[in-house]
């Protein structure tokens, strides 16, 4: 049985804890959570984005570039060439 493991995700500018916003992994899978939205997840098949909700707002853009350690350019880029795929993960 695997047990997820959940942590909040830490601002980087004062190291703290952020609300809402959560790395969740279970086996070699991670997904990225903000608020009640499934982000995206990367495993060893690589990155698979929410279609609906992987720019849904300022703040999840923000923690979802972090958890990347990409921009929303690269992120297009990316996505455009089929690098990061997007699926209904919600």
């Amino acid at each position: 049985m695997l047990i997820p493991k959940v942590e909040n995700m830490t601002s980087p500018s004062s190291g703290k804890e952020v609300a809402n916003q959560f790395l969740i992994k279970i086996g070699g899978t991670e997904y990225f959570q903000s608020y009640d939205s499934i982000i995206g997840m990367w495993n060893k098949d690589g990155i698979t984005l929410d279609e609906t909700y992987w720019q849904y707002s300022t703040t999840t853009a923000k923690y979802r570039n972090q958890w990347l350690g990409m921009k929303k350019s690269e992120i297009e880029k990316k996505i455009e060439s089929a690098e990061i795929k997007l699926s209904n993960l919600n």
